[in-house]
């Protein structure tokens, strides 16, 4: 059985320990290289960002699920192959 994609849930905050960034850029990174989509929360910041960013750099696919309200405070990513809105959490 393969996996197609893989929902990812962790920090949106900024300022985490360095550790946990590496990491997330890791995950992204890994999964894109295995082929496997990212599915998120949909924003810019925090862990959440890095896993996406990483994804999207090493050519992955990455699909963000975003309420409204964030999208209207300018906290969605920009640059997901994919951005769902959706009226609540």
């Amino acid at each position: 059985m393969s996996v197609a994609s893989v929902a990812v849930f962790c920090s949106a905050r900024d300022g985490l320990d360095r550790g946990f960034v590496e990491a997330a850029r890791a995950i992204g990174r890994g999964l894109a290289g295995a082929g496997v989509a990212v599915v998120y929360g949909g924003g810019g910041a925090g862990l959440m960002g890095e896993v996406a960013d990483a994804a999207l750099g090493a050519g992955g696919e990455v699909v963000g699920v975003i309420p409204r309200s964030m999208v209207e405070q300018e906290r969605a990513h920009t640059g997901l192959d994919e951005l769902i809105v959706v009226e609540t959490m």
